[in-house]
């Protein structure tokens, strides 16, 4: 069994400071007064798993993730219920996913019991962190990277893994409103028999260039194309997408090896099939989604992901096009999966999928 020994910080955050935070939360920008830790060696395997002051980590200019990247992540968040237990939703799934990234990258994999072990042992020691205001949460995110003192282009002999905890509101501070998504034509996200399906953070720098374009734009957020062909939809910059057609049925970007298999991508589809609606992986053009829009064959587009759960997207548009989806409002096959998937993580449902598992 993997235990993560505590080791208090000497100056946490005064009652004054935490209050504060926990009243004015922005996504990724409070932090809590610990962070859980372990190291690898490749003589050794993992050791010296603790729990410890959050601080600020020291680095030799020659640590290889400076200079190859090799390092991958995982996000996921801990709820606070009304009886102020607080929870976190499917952990196993993100724990299998950190473990399929750290094999992609060439990092040794964190079995489920230590992933567990470590956000359970951060949340119970920083709880007092994990705010109550609605539609707030406490998100987590684990991270591994090379941490070794070399600078060959080989597999790291070396590797620091971390979980660090900060209190957030809604990822778009609108909340559950439409969003605008630029369709990129001239940069790809990832390619075949590339990093696409790992969490890794060479994949999300590959889109903040794109990002800008779509900022440049006017849109919120950027939709990637396969690099193949640049016909097929794929992701955005950070989720899932999904179309629901007339018929009630929900059509989403079949897993091809680029697209990460997003946590709440497979919730949302066995909620539904569990609902009795049809679901569809598939491959999905392009000009199959501007013209079932445009016919209204199309009648609602949202995006998944753990940060926002759900977001309803308003507005499709490129050089070339600009479709609006349900007169830009969230339609409302969109508004009940995302308040049945809420409800659950908060406690307000009954989990009737086991997706909930107690961190204190």
């Amino acid at each position: 069994m993997t235990t993560f020994k505590v080791k208090p910080s000497p100056h946490p955050h005064t009652l004054e400071e935490r209050e504060a935070a926990l009243a004015d939360l922005k996504f990724g920008k409070a932090f809590t007064d610990h962070m859980a830790r372990a190291t690898w060696e490749v003589d050794t395997g993992w050791n010296d798993y603790r729990v410890e002051a959050y601080a600020p980590l020291l680095l030799d200019p020659a640590t290889a993730v400076l200079h190859y990247a090799q390092e991958v992540f995982e996000g996921l968040k801990a709820y606070r219920h009304a009886d102020g237990s607080v929870w976190t939703f499917r952990p196993e799934a993100n724990a299998a996913r950190l473990a399929a990234s750290a094999r992609r990258i060439a990092l040794p994999e964190v079995s489920e019991e230590m992933f567990l072990a470590s956000i359970e042992t951060l949340v119970r020691t920083d709880v007092e962190w994990v705010p109550s205001i609605p539609g707030s949460s406490l998100y987590l995110r684990p991270f591994m990277f090379a941490s070794e003192r070399f600078i060959g282009v080989r597999s790291a002999h070396k590797v620091d893994y971390i979980v660090i905890a900060s209190p957030v509101g809604p990822y778009f501070a609108a909340g559950f409103t439409p969003v605008s998504i630029w369709v990129e034509r001239d940069f790809n996200r990832a390619g075949p028999g590339g990093t696409g399906a790992a969490k890794f953070g060479g994949n999300y720098a590959a889109s903040l260039l794109p990002q800008q374009v779509a900022a440049q734009n006017g849109c919120d957020q950027v939709c990637f194309l396969d690099a193949a062909t640049g016909t097929r939809i794929e992701e955005l910059g950070g989720m899932n997408t999904f179309f629901v057609t007339a018929d009630g049925a929900l059509h989403t970007p079949a897993l091809s090896g680029t697209i990460l298999e997003g946590i709440t991508r497979s919730s949302i589809i066995e909620f539904a099939r569990a609902r009795g609606r049809e679901v569809h992986e598939r491959e999905i053009t392009l000009d199959e989604v501007r013209n079932g829009i445009e016919s209204g064959e199309i009648v609602e587009v949202f995006a998944c992901g753990t940060a926002a759960v759900i977001t309803p997207i308003g507005t499709l548009k490129s050089t070339d096009f600009e479709v609006t989806i349900n007169n830009g409002e969230p339609g409302p096959i969109t508004q009940e999966i995302y308040e049945r998937i809420t409800d659950i993580q908060y406690g307000r449902a009954d989990d009737e999928f086991g997706w909930m598992r107690r961190l204190a």
